[in-house]
């Protein structure tokens, strides 16, 4: 085998170990998930156990059956979106707004989840409109993308035709954009969904990022508290923040991969180098080869020929 293929066959190692570092990445969440989460949750199980016991007991004419019905009922009620508390109703989950912003969670893939279509009219539509809507989301993302970076760029090439220090002024421009969207889609949409959904400040930020990264767990989700009373402008501000937000964190997360695939390149590049170092040393030095030749022929002719 040749010395290039040898070295070619080097950079395998590299995609093995970045695979390496992703799997051990996973593993270690896991790890973390099931510490921090998993005492919480037996607890809450020994919680609902406890609770189920005593109704039983409270409550003796209700019984196993009656328990299940009632509960029956409140999943029904949560799954519609129905508050049972009172002697009134909301008006639940498909009313026009709340079916717009379930439209938009559709064609970005949030897919919180707490809501979905039941009947099979709805659900044929679903498949279709996400066929071609999230393709559509795309295009217009990136569409809206390049226009924020033509900005960006732009306002850059002004900066940085005031000053003599262009390295300082273009990651001044790109620092200030950060904390600009940052501002505009975590810290104000945080405060407003603690105001009006009576969440902590952790819950919130939790959720915006949960929302904008597309991730959708769907354990948080605004406009859909059915013992609330939302303002009609809350759903359209809620789905412009989640269009908009998607962008900028898009753009974040794009120059983020651009970061690592660099990285990984200079260490390709850097182990590249070492093996052709280690290559050219092992091969030995051309003319120290030469020299050593020229020694072994000279003793060879002196037993040959001795004087």
């Amino acid at each position: 085998m040749e010395m290039k293929e040898i070295l070619n066959l080097a950079r395998v190692p590299s995609i093995l170990l970045l695979g390496l570092v992703y799997g051990t990445f996973v593993l270690i969440g896991g790890v973390v998930f099931w510490k921090l989460e998993g005492d919480l949750g037996r607890e809450d199980i020994r919680y609902i156990l406890v609770q189920r016991e005593q109704v039983l007991k409270n409550y003796t004419c209700l019984g196993t059956d009656g328990l299940n019905t009632v509960i029956q009922i409140i999943q029904e009620a949560s799954k519609a979106g129905l508050s049972l508390k009172g002697n009134h109703t909301s008006d639940g989950f498909w009313k026009f707004t709340s079916s717009a912003v379930f439209a938009a969670t559709v064609v970005t893939t949030i897919g919180y989840g707490n809501i979905s279509p039941r009947t099979p009219s709805g659900q044929i539509f679903c498949v279709f409109f996400a066929l071609f809507g999230i393709p559509l989301n795309v295009v217009v993302l990136n569409r809206v993308g390049k226009y924020m970076l033509v900005i960006e760029r732009n306002i850059c090439d002004l900066c940085q035709g005031k000053t003599r220090h262009k390295r300082s002024a273009r990651f001044f421009v790109h620092l200030v954009s950060y904390l600009t969207g940052a501002v505009l889609f975590f810290i104000v949409p945080m405060v407003v969904f603690k105001e009006h959904e009576d969440w902590t400040y952790a819950e919130a930020i939790y959720y915006c990022f949960i929302t904008l990264s597309t991730i959708g767990f769907g354990d948080y989700v605004a406009d859909s508290n059915p013992y609330k009373a939302y303002p009609e402008w809350y759903s359209v501000l809620l789905a412009s923040w989640i269009f908009f937000g998607l962008v900028w964190l898009a753009l974040v997360i794009n120059h983020s991969i651009d970061i690592l695939e660099q990285l990984t390149k200079q260490w390709s590049g850097h182990c590249h180098a070492r093996g052709q170092e280690e290559a050219g040393s092992e091969s030995g030095n051309p003319d120290c080869d030469a020299l050593e030749t020229q020694v072994e022929l000279e003793e060879q002719m002196e037993k040959k020929h001795p004087a």
